[in-house]
């Protein structure tokens, strides 16, 4: 039944129910959701300053080992629901790429693991992972043949 169909009881049901739904703190889930995606950016940035003032990389070659420890990181604090807890009260801020997808890639398999290794967390991890994984290579796809083009023209 469509709104303008409803009965006057509907109607006046329907404004006290919207008058009584808490708004949510926008403002405050927003400054949440930035402090935290800060502090697990500014955590990156120390950890990649640590490799390369200890371990003598360079800026280019210190990425890749800082994806990877804050990938074991955010995958550790998922195992020991610490993660969970964070997302709770932060909301987006902890879904700063690299760290969300290991946190979503590792619920995945925690859910799933009593069905077993291959159908279980292997199945079940990669439906979480298979659309990234898909949107990524395509999208990689369309922007070398973009570049392929124009460095055809230019050329």
């Amino acid at each position: 039944m469509k709104k303008n169909q409803l009965s006057k009881k509907a109607l006046e049901y329907n404004r006290l129910v919207q008058a009584q739904v808490p708004k949510p703190p926008v403002f405050l889930n927003c400054c949440k959701a930035f402090l935290v995606g800060g502090l697990i950016c500014a955590f990156a940035q120390v950890v990649q300053f640590c490799f390369i003032y200890f371990f003598d990389f360079s800026k280019t070659n210190a990425a890749n080992p800082t994806g990877a420890v804050m990938i074991i990181l955010a995958i550790i604090l998922t195992c020991m629901g610490v993660y969970d807890k964070i997302s709770q009260w932060a909301g987006a801020g902890s879904a700063v790429p690299i760290t969300g997808f290991a946190n979503g890639m590792a619920s995945a398999a925690l859910e799933y693991r009593s069905e077993g290794f291959v159908l279980g967390v292997g199945g079940n991890m990669f439906k979480v992972a298979g659309p990234v994984i898909v949107f990524g290579v395509v999208a990689a796809f369309v922007v070398a043949i973009i570049r392929y083009i124009i460095l055809a023209f230019i050329a």
